[in-house]
This record gives structure tokens, sequence and C-alpha cells, in this order.
């Protein structure tokens, strides 16, 4: 039986799916099914793999369909004696600084399942009053009673010294049975208690709810292993999984940005791409700015919630192929973010919708070119008649004259949002998306590149071969990984007089990550180690690396190394001031076989073959134009032409406009330079 590796990115609208057989590449896309995203993912790998062993790399969106729609775990949380309401103190940021009267969401745990118990860990790790065993008896018998589904411990200080919290954990792992226990220190042994108890409440939410899921997979979709894609960008096996739900917020986009970052260090020859990924899907749009490494931070915000776990820095907007085109109550018109999903999906879907869509739109204007199937979906026919109509309505509300008029505004108006999104990632942070190469994916972006890269003055796009499912392609590019931390909290000057102290916590999180490697059947690991650092006063860190073992020398040049960075990030630094050291931080991998994309021969002729046909295009509100129609798979190294033109292949659509010169590289890829001149579509034969 033959051996394939299959990477599987489960999207609001599509399930992505790249099969890897001895060096042959097969992808395909199904509509998810939301009620159960293993049914779409069961019938993919049935249909295209029946004869093979398979090894699953898998991005789900579990996890973050749980959190966005407040499905998650009837859950209990268990704090120190005073601190129960917590996650109502939160912080005193206001999100709208000016707004006089401002909502906030309620917190995942409701008052009447928030308890407190007698213990005390002072602030150097010192027990100062002993778990109350008897209370934490009482409350188990009323955890029972009230049905709850999933636990969480939070006390204070056990990021320090955690003895009661594990104390805790055990009882009511004894006490609970099948019901989950989540232990801050087990989730993130980390200071500030609001972040930290958030994110251990949010762990023991998704963890019934992605055990189910991951229970499901394992008995309905065949496999020979299953690793599930991390939002740091690494993967994990089903057990870690199971015990750490949180690190799935981000799974599905994070494979994007490894897949897009892999791709841009092959095709723009360099070891660190400069480049801004764009993941157009059907639901949103995922943004990530890579300066020469794929960006991290443990600072995100989930809902306006602070989740301080490591993850890729991507910011989403509401705005996919899917997203609803509305007029609201001033008769101004509006897209997303509520999108029409798989089902019904867009009005040209024929499944019952009846909004106007983003696809409906490029489809009226003829960005789609002819095609009445949707890439290899024979059996979903998109039907210009119904988008047409949808379209119509809208226009009337909003005194368009006719449909390819309000279907420009419609793109428009995502643009703009796409735009905003673009910005937020580069100008907001201090780059110049004009230093950047801009590379869109996901089933939609292609077609939008062209109008995002003007806007911000981009003069390079980068569109991958297969760019409908680039983040199912990233999947299969993911290593294994693993992080530890520990809080430290002490000054320069301890830190380097004690450096005996912080070489012991480096030893335990060693050991902590090679027992979790073993557990998932992996020996071979590798490990870097890094540190929080800040100038001392400061609320905030920056993390730098640290060469182990730890000596007074090697930290010493990490703290000269966070000088370096604090330049680089805010434009100054003080390399007098006194700093603190906050937390260590140790990265394990478990690298995966690498893939491999073999270089294609060039062609002997630089012009490709006839387009297949020519279509109506809408650019401009004042008329068609007729734009040449080819098909990417005819397309070889070596082929260009000029603007405005449609590529089109079964997994996305490519809009090339005026202005814009296309390169094939060697492995395929789409190279947009933007010309000084807009050429004329006669140029083109």
């Amino acid at each position: 039986m033959t051996d394939t590796v299959v990477g599987v990115d489960v999207g609001g609208t599509f399930t992505d799916f790249v099969f890897h057989t001895d060096g042959r590449l097969r992808v395909t896309k199904l509509p998810t099914s939301p009620e159960d995203q293993s049914l779409a993912m069961r019938q993919g790998i049935q249909e295209a793999a029946a004869e093979t062993a398979l090894a699953i790399i898998h991005g789900t969106t579990v996890a973050t369909n749980a959190m966005l729609e407040r499905r998650g775990a009837r859950t209990a949380l268990i704090a120190t004696r005073g601190f129960r309401d917590i996650l109502v103190l939160g912080r005193q940021n206001r999100p709208a600084l000016y707004r006089l009267s401002q909502d906030r969401r309620p917190p995942l745990i409701p008052a009447d399942l928030r308890f407190e118990v007698s213990e005390r860990i002072d602030a150097q790790g010192q027990v100062r009053e002993p778990l109350d065993l008897q209370a934490l008896d009482d409350i188990a018998r009323k955890l029972v009673a009230l049905e709850v589904e999933g636990v969480c411990i939070v006390f204070l200080f056990s990021f320090l010294n955690p003895v009661h919290e594990r104390q805790a954990a055990a009882h009511l792992r004894q006490r609970l049975g099948d019901i989950p226990v989540s232990a801050s220190c087990e989730v993130l042994p980390e200071y500030r208690e609001y972040e930290r108890t958030v994110t251990t409440v949010t762990n023991a939410y998704l963890q019934p709810t992605v055990e189910g899921y991951l229970s499901r997979l394992a008995t309905t979709v065949p496999h020979r292993s299953l690793q599930i894609m991390q939002s740091n960008g690494g993967s994990m096996g089903p057990s870690t999984a199971r015990r750490l739900p949180v690190q799935l917020l981000v799974s599905g986009p994070a494979g994007g940005v490894v897949g897009a970052y892999t791709l841009a260090r092959q095709a723009l020859e360099t070891a660190e791409p400069k480049i801004m990924t764009l993941d157009m899907g059907g639901t949103s749009t995922d943004t990530a700015l890579c300066d020469g490494m794929v960006p991290m931070t443990s600072e995100s915000e989930f809902e306006g919630l602070p989740v301080r776990v490591p993850m890729i820095d991507i910011h989403t907007v509401g705005a996919g192929g899917g997203s609803l085109a509305r007029a609201d109550a001033g008769g101004v018109l509006r897209v997303g973010p509520q999108s029409a999903g798989a089902r019904p999906g867009p009005a040209c879907y024929g499944l019952g919708g009846d909004q106007p869509t983003v696809t409906d739109a490029n489809l009226v204007l003829g960005r789609m070119g002819s095609r009445t199937a949707l890439g290899q979906h024979r059996e979903l026919r998109l039907d210009h008649g119904l988008a047409e109509d949808a379209l119509n309505r809208l226009g009337r509300t909003l005194g368009s004259p006719h449909a390819a008029v309000t279907a420009l505004a419609v793109v428009e108006v995502v643009n703009a949002a796409m735009q905003r999104a673009l910005r937020r990632i580069s100008v907001e942070r201090g780059y110049d998306p004009r230093s950047y190469v801009l590379v869109p994916y996901g089933g939609a972006g292609p077609m939008h590149a062209c109008d995002l890269a003007e806007s911000l003055e981009m003069e390079n796009i980068l569109i991958p071969k297969s760019p409908g499912v680039l983040s199912a392609m990233g999947l299969l590019l993911a290593d294994m990984e693993h992080h530890a931390l520990r809080s430290v909290l002490r000054s320069q000057d301890f830190a380097l007089a004690h450096t005996e102290k912080l070489q012991t916590l480096w030893e335990d999180m060693r050991q902590e990550m090679n027992a979790v490697f073993a557990r998932e059947g992996r020996q071979q690991v590798t490990m870097d180690l890094r540190a929080d650092i800040r100038y001392a006063g400061q609320s905030y860190e920056l993390t730098v690396p640290v060469a182990a073992p730890v000596t007074e020398e090697t930290l010493t040049a990490g703290f000269q190394r966070f000088h370096q960075a604090h330049r680089r990030r805010f434009g100054h630094s003080d390399p007098e001031a006194p700093l603190e050291l906050v937390n260590l931080r140790v990265r394990g991998t478990a690298p995966r076989p690498r893939l491999t994309f073999p270089r294609a021969p060039a062609s002997d002729r630089r012009s490709p073959p006839p387009p297949m046909e020519t279509v109506e295009t809408w650019m401009w509100a004042d008329a068609p134009e007729r734009l040449p129609v080819w098909d990417r798979g005819q397309l070889t190294h070596g082929h260009g032409f000029d603007g405005p033109a449609l590529v089109v292949q079964p997994d996305s659509t490519t809009l090339i406009k005026p202005g814009w010169r296309v390169r094939v590289d060697p492995w395929l890829n789409l190279n947009l330079t933007r010309l000084s001149t807009p050429a004329s579509i006669t140029d083109i034969s």
C-alpha cells in the first residue's frame, strides 16, 4: 500500500485537500460540512485516497467556531479565595475611548459557576496557607450536581510554585471522572493574573468540543497517523491537542502563512523573504507581514479576550467571497462580516441563498471567466442569472442603475476592508508596504490582488501555483512543535548573579519537551531558548534568543540583543537603563520530511499558447472590455504576457489588471510586476 501525506484545511465555505504521494501532488476542494467538519474531510479522503495509507496533517476551525459562536462547554472556575471575579474585573482598558456607554460580552463562565477555595502562595513562591481539600470536595459535589462539562483551576502565584494547582487538579480528576480539568500551571505558567485566567478558562471551555471532534476523526476518517496544526505554525499530536485546545484558535490560517513563507523563500531565492500574505477565503480574509521571518506573538486577542499563547501574528477581517452585501438603515452599502457560508452559500450556487455576495459580484462582472462549474465540483454550478437577480434587488435599494454597477460597488467596499487590514499590519506598525511582495491565496485572493497592490503602491505580486489550497499545502510543511515557559520576574543584576537557577529552569523545560514528544513517538528534537525582557518599569516585553546553556556570558548577550530589538521595533534604546528578565521560553521542534518541488523545464517560447477564450469583463463602470482567458495548466516556465487578462484554474481565478506584466517562474508561480504604462489589450496575441 502506498504512503500518502495529506494536508486538510477546513474553512468556513470549503475544505481543501492536498495529497502528496511519491513526489506527486494532487489537490481538491469540497464544500465544508458545518454541522460536523469531519464529514467533508472523510468524503474527500475516501474519494481521493482509498488505496493509500494516510498521514494526515489537519488545520481545523472547530476551536475557532466554538469561540466565535460561544458554543463551548459549560465550564466552572476554581480560584484562590477572594479572586473568583477576576474574569469580570479584567483590565481597565476601554476599547472605544470616548464612548460613554460600552457593552462588554459576558464572561465565558457565569457567576454561579465561579468558585473559590482557601490556599495561598506568596509572591516569592512560598506556601503561606495550605490548600483546603475539604472545601475542594464540597466544590466537586456541586460541580457534579450542576452538570458542568469542564473545570479550570487558577490559583494566585501558581506560576512561581504550582504545588497547590497540581494537588487540586489531581484531587478533582479522581472525583470528577471524565470531566476534563485544566490547571493554569499546565496551560500558561506565566504572570499576569487576568490573562492567565482567561487563557486557562478558554482552554477548559474548548476542551470537550475539541475532544469530541478528535474522537470522531479517530473513528470515522481512515488514517495511519494524525497531526493537528497549531496557531504557532507547528503541528502536534491528538493527545496534546485534546489537552491544550487553546493552541488551535488560528489553526487553519497558520498553515497558509507557513505555506506562503516557504513558497516565497524558494520563488524569491532568499532565506529571509519580505512578504505580505493575503488569504481570502469564503468567510474571511487573513493577513500577515513576514519581515524575513514568520511573525509570532504571545499577546493576541480573540473576540476581545487576551489569549497569551504563542501564535502567528495574523490579522483577520470579515471579508471573503461569501461575505453578504446589504444596505444598512441609512441606505449605505455594507459588505460582511456576515457570510453565506457553505450553506446556502452565494446566490449563484443555487442552494437557496438570495442575498448577493462578493462571489456573485465577481461572477456578474465577468471576472471568473465563462465557467459554470466550480472547479472540480461538477455538481455545483454557477448560475449567472441568480447572481444578477440578487444584485439587481440590492441595486434597487441603493438606487443603482444595473447589476454590474452594483457589483463594482460591492468589490470596492470589500477591497477597502482588505486594504485596511493590510495597512494595519504594515503602515500602522512602521513598515512600508512598497518594500514587500504581496502573496495572495485562498479561492478569491488572486482575483483582488492587483487592486490591493495598486492601492498600497506595491510593485510585485507572487501568486502560487495552487493558491486556492495553499493553506492545506502549508500544513504539509509544518514541523511538530511544542512550547514551554517559566516566569522569572527578576532584575538583570539578579539574573546574572543566579544563572544556575535559570539553567535549572532550562533543564526542567527540556525534560517537559522530551516527555511531550516521547508521547507522540518523536525522538529527534531540537530546542531553542528565548527570553522575554523589558526595561524596568515597562509593562510589555520583547522576546529575544538566548544561547543555551544559561551562563553569565550567554545571558549578557541576550540582554544586548534586547537593546537592539527595542531600537529596531520602537526606534530607540537605552543600553544604560536597568532591565528585567520576565520569562524564559523554549521551543521544541521535531522536523518533518521535507517536500520537494522540482523546477519545471523552461519553455522554448516566451509567448504562451493562445487564450482559451475571451470574455466580457467589467473593469470600470463605463463599459465592459473583452479579456483573454488563459488556462493556468497551459502556462509553464518562461511564459509571459501583459494584462489585462484572466487566468483560470480549478481552485482559483486570477485577475490581471492593465499595467501588470506576468512571468511564469520555474515552480509555475505567477510573478506579477507593475509597469509604469499600462499595455493595450490589442498587444496581446
